[in-house]
């Protein structure tokens, strides 16, 4: 390939994406907070760039894959010297989980230097990153959606278009987020209450994944739960805590009732008080089993 595209954010889904970009021949600059992250993307091919702006490229395309809304505000939004290297024709492809609101913001600083803004947030755990099989939604300017189509096929097996509206795509990441941390404290309950009247659950978790919920994430989900299978996290509480959080912002904003998710969140909240945040997100169901007096 012969644009070197820049990649900032290494966590374990950065990383993934970033070695499955290099797999299929693309040249990357990277950088992370953490400068050791990138020492196994060095040495795959990658350019690892001490500060951010280094990663960047005049008129070219920058993927970001940040913890939260304040790391991509301080490390790209707020970063006059960055935004200025990548100037007119350069894209920044935001692949987090932030709030609609930030990224407004964001394609609005961009604009000042003519940088083209799209939300990319993404469905999907590392496994699936670095498989290429990530589900990305995608919103922003048409123009810039048809220039990084290329690279967006490679990280993911299917690219939902959304319009041009750039916090579009960060509401429906928001809404599938939610739906797991439902899914997970319902399956929670279920196999709570068949443990409590003495059926295996394993077995029933097998049950549900042929029956009710035959889908490939529906069955890890449940024997993820039945097995109380919580580490390592593939995806951290901590930050199911934070999505739900701008969740609820969200749908405080747009004056949306969510009883729902009101009873998640307080369900994860519970779950970061008690020092789990660094369990998987399916650990809130311990607070399940705590509260049918099994721990």
């Amino acid at each position: 390939m012969e644009q070197t595209i820049g990649f900032i954010g290494l966590g374990s889904m950065g990383a993934a994406m970033a070695a499955n970009l290099l797999k299929h021949g693309y040249r990357l600059r990277v950088h992370n907070r953490t400068p050791d992250k990138a020492a196994p993307l060095v040495a795959q091919g990658a350019v690892q760039a001490m500060q951010p702006a280094d990663a960047v490229e005049p008129g070219g395309i920058l993927i970001s894959m940040l913890a939260d809304d304040r790391a991509i505000e301080e490390t790209i939004g707020n970063n006059e010297a960055l935004l200025k290297r990548l100037g007119s024709g350069g894209v920044h492809v935001s692949m987090s989980t932030i709030s609609p609101a930030t990224s407004r913001k964001l394609a609005q600083g961009h604009q000042r230097y003519g940088v083209v803004y799209l939300a990319a947030p993404v469905l999907g755990r590392p496994d699936a990153a670095a498989a290429g099989k990530l589900w990305i939604f995608l919103s922003g300017s048409s123009q810039a959606k048809e220039r990084v189509q290329p690279v967006l096929h490679i990280l993911g097996q299917g690219v939902f278009d959304l319009g041009e509206e750039p916090g579009s795509a960060n509401v429906v990441k928001l809404a599938c987020n939610f739906l797991i941390a439902s899914m997970i404290e319902a399956f929670a309950e279920a196999l709570t209450l068949v443990q409590k009247n003495g059926i295996e659950r394993t077995l029933v978790a097998d049950i549900l994944g042929q029956t009710l919920f035959a889908s490939a994430a529906m069955r890890n989900y449940a024997k993820q739960i039945a097995e109380e299978r919580y580490e390592p996290a593939l995806f951290k509480l901590a930050l199911g805590f934070k999505d739900l959080n701008l969740t609820l912002q969200t749908a405080v904003e747009s004056k949306t009732p969510m009883p729902l998710a009101d009873l998640v969140h307080t369900r994860l909240l519970a779950g970061v008080a008690k020092g789990r945040g660094n369990l998987d997100w399916t650990g809130m169901a311990q607070g399940v089993s705590e509260d049918a007096g099994l721990r």
